[in-house]
């Protein structure tokens, strides 16, 4: 029912900034809760931000606050993770995720649909 494609990964220096987007179809975001996750070459897939879209609040990864913002844009039906100070660490392929609800979610879990995934690497 909803379609997610994720754009705007890339290959960044320590201390850059990207800039994310996850672009929906089929159906209007407005009804969802929004996430990002990212999974690095071996690991598990981990929480990274979320975002209850009509409610507006957001949650983050401890490893990212401070440095990660996640948003949204109602007309484009398109949310973003700006990340800025971005370090080697946060090297992984990035998704986003669509969850059907009004509150904020954060459980890998409780998530309906998934983007195919943007790659982002942090040189040092």
């Amino acid at each position: 029912q909803v379609q997610l494609v994720e754009s705007g990964g890339g290959l960044v220096q320590a201390g850059g900034s990207l800039r994310l987007s996850c672009a929906a179809s089929g159906r209007t975001l407005s009804n969802y809760a929004m996430g990002w996750f990212r999974q690095a070459p071996g690991k598990e897939r981990e929480f990274v931000a979320a975002l209850s879209w009509s409610g507006g609040r957001t949650n983050y990864a401890d490893s990212v606050k401070g440095r990660f913002t996640i948003s949204r844009d109602n007309a484009k039906n398109t949310v973003y993770l700006q990340m800025n100070s971005l370090k080697p660490e946060d090297t992984a392929v990035y998704y986003c995720a669509a969850a059907l609800s009004f509150t904020i979610v954060v459980i890998r879990t409780r998530y309906d649909y998934w983007g195919q995934g943007t790659q982002v690497t942090v040189s040092s």
